[in-house]
C-alpha cells in the first residue's frame, strides 16, 4: 500500500497508539496527541481482540472531552466489518467526545489490509453526531457511502481509495461544506471499484461547490492524462494555493496539456510524484513553473511494466 503509510499526525497532533496497560502518567495529555485506537485480531496475545472494549478502555483512561483527533485503526477483520461497526460506538461516545476536531477511518496498512480490503460504510454519520469536526479522513473505498450532507465546520475532506465509487464522489459534490479548504480524493482504478469518469468531476472542476477552496487532490487515478488535461481549463484553479496529481498514470501526454492551459504560476506547490515522465518533460515542467517560485515534486519516476507502454502505467495504490 505505497503512499499509504500508518498516519504520523493529525490535526497537527502526533499519533499515538492507546495502549490501555500502560501507565497512565506515561500518556499525554487528551488534548496533545492524535489518539490511535485499533485492536489486532491476528495476535494471539490479544485474545478475542473486541474494539468496542478498547475504545471503551480508552475512554475511561484518557480524558475524552480533551480528545481533539481520534484516529479509527483497525477494528477487527477488516473483510467482514464494516466501520459502520467503530463509527456506530464513536457516534454514540458524541456526548462525552465534546472537543473532537478530527477522526480518520481505516488508518490500516498493507500488513493488516489492503486498501481494497477495508469495508466502509456512512462515514457522514461522523459529521452528523460532530458539528464542530473540522478534518475528517477515510482510508478505502469498498462499500463508502456519502449521501450529500452540509456541514459547517468541515475544513479538510480526504479520501485515500484504490477505487472511489462515483456515487460516494457524487454525494461529497452535492453536500453543502462552505468552510471546505482542503479536499484530496484518491480516484483509483476500475478493477477495485473506481468507476469514477472525468465528467463527474465537472461540480468540482467548474469552482462554484466550494468557494473556500484552496487545495485541490486528484490522485492515484489511472485517468491522470484526462484529469490533467481537464485542469488546464478548469476554472477552480484559479483559486487553488497548492494542486495534487500525484500517485497514478500521469505521462507526457497529460503534463503537455496541463502546461498548454491556464497558468499555474501563482500556485505555491504542484505535486506530481510517481509519475511516468520523461525527463525531457520533466525539464519542461520545472523551466516552466519553478522560476515562479512554484515547488514541483517530480519524485518517484516509474517506468511501466514489461513492454506494455502506456497499458503497463500502474497507480501507487490500487489492491
Amino acid at each position: 500500500m505505497a503512499d499509504a503509510d500508518r498516519l504520523h499526525e493529525l490535526l497537527g497532533l502526533p499519533a499515538v497508539d492507546f495502549q490501555r496497560e500502560a501507565d497512565g502518567s506515561s500518556r499525554p495529555a487528551a488534548h496533545a496527541a492524535a489518539w490511535r485506537v485499533s485492536v489486532d485480531p491476528y495476535d494471539p496475545g490479544e485474545g478475542d481482540a473486541d474494539w468496542e472494549a478498547e475504545f471503551g478502555a480508552f475512554l475511561e483512561a484518557v480524558e475524552p472531552s480533551g480528545v481533539q483527533a481520534l484516529i479509527i485503526g483497525q477494528w477487527g477483520e477488516s473483510y467482514e466489518e464494516t466501520s459502520a461497526y467503530p463509527i456506530g460506538l464513536v457516534v454514540a461516545a458524541a456526548g462525552r467526545l465534546t472537543s473532537l476536531k478530527a477522526v480518520f477511518v481505516g488508518d490500516l496498512v498493507a500488513e493488516e489490509a489492503e486498501n481494497s480490503w477495508i469495508e466502509q460504510s456512512d462515514v457522514t454519520a461522523l459529521l452528523t453526531a460532530f458539528p464542530g469536526l473540522t478534518c475528517l479522513g477515510v482510508r478505502g473505498g469498498t462499500d463508502l457511502v456519502f449521501p450529500p450532507v452540509r456541514h459547517e465546520a468541515l475544513r479538510e475532506l480526504t479520501i485515500e481509495s484504490g477505487g472511489l465509487p462515483a456515487e460516494a464522489l457524487r454525494g461529497v459534490l452535492d453536500s453543502e461544506l462552505p468552510a471546505l479548504e482542503r479536499l484530496d480524493l484518491w480516484l483509483g482504478v476500475s478493477a477495485y471499484g473506481g468507476d469514477v469518469v472525468v465528467p463527474d468531476l465537472a461540480p468540482l472542476l467548474a469552482g462554484t461547490r466550494f468557494p473556500r477552496l484552496r487545495h485541490l487532490g486528484l490522485r492515484n487515478s489511472e485517468l491522470q492524462n484526462e484529469i490533467a488535461a481537464a485542469i488546464g481549463s478548469a476554472p477552480v484553479v484559479a483559486q487553488l494555493r497548492t494542486l495534487d496529481l500525484s500517485n497514478g498514470t500521469l505521462g507526457d501526454e497529460g503534463a503537455a496539456a496541463l502546461l498548454a492551459g491556464q497558468p499555474l504560476t501563482h500556485l505555491t506547490s504542484l505535486d506530481l510524484h510517481h509519475h511516468f515522465l520523461t525527463e525531457p518533460m520533466e525539464h519542461r515542467i520545472s523551466q516552466a513553473l519553478e522560476p515562479h517560485g512554484v515547488s514541483v515534486d517530480l519524485s518517484g519516476r516509474c517506468e511501466p511494466w514489461g513492454d506494455r507502454g502506456i497499458e503497463g502505467r500502474y497507480t501507487a495504490v490500487a489492491e
